[in-house]
């Protein structure tokens, strides 16, 4: 069972719930939806709202679901389902089940769709996309090391509407 809270009183660590334990950002409803798993992106504020930063490739099945949804989610898992979560970052939508083979449980709530087993998930409204470019970085090595194919993110920024915590 899920509990509102406000985004105010999140005390968490998102660098190491994003960068060590990973996320799952799922898009689409309850006729169909994708989750990936994401390593990269941050939570702040931006235009006087909490928001997510998200980075999606363009190859990645998942973007297609964000382009077409209003909302995303991510959702936040105990350190219990990290294989989980690899294999959900490491195989497409495109050509398997990722809930069948993971065992996770979809929530479907309108237009949103989480995680039961997630600890924690907030859910986003997309209000900014820009995709990333060589142009744009300063720092020119970072293109060798992330973006050799070409194959650039796509940042979209949400703004946190809703923030559930398992309760």
């Amino acid at each position: 069972m899920f509990t509102k809270i406000d985004a105010s009183t999140l005390n968490e660590n998102f660098f190491a719930k994003i960068g060590n334990e990973w996320m799952l950002v799922t898009a689409g409803d309850e006729n169909k939806f994708n989750t990936m798993t994401a390593s990269w992106g941050g939570i702040g504020v931006l235009w006087n709202m909490d928001v997510t930063f998200t980075f999606i490739r363009d190859s990645r099945y998942t973007m297609e679901f964000m382009d077409n949804s209003e909302y995303y989610t991510l959702s936040f898992f105990d350190g219990k389902f990290m294989k989980e979560l690899a294999f959900c970052g490491t195989n497409s939508g495109r050509d398997v089940d990722k809930i069948a083979a993971t065992g996770l449980t979809p929530v479907h709530d309108g237009n949103i769709t989480y995680f039961e087993q997630a600890e924690l998930v907030l859910v986003c409204k997309k209000v900014y996309k820009q995709k990333m470019t060589s142009e744009c970085f300063i720092d020119k090595s970072i293109i060798d090391k992330s973006y050799s194919t070409k194959d650039w993110h796509e940042m979209f920024v949400g703004k946190i509407v809703s923030v559930l915590k398992k309760a």
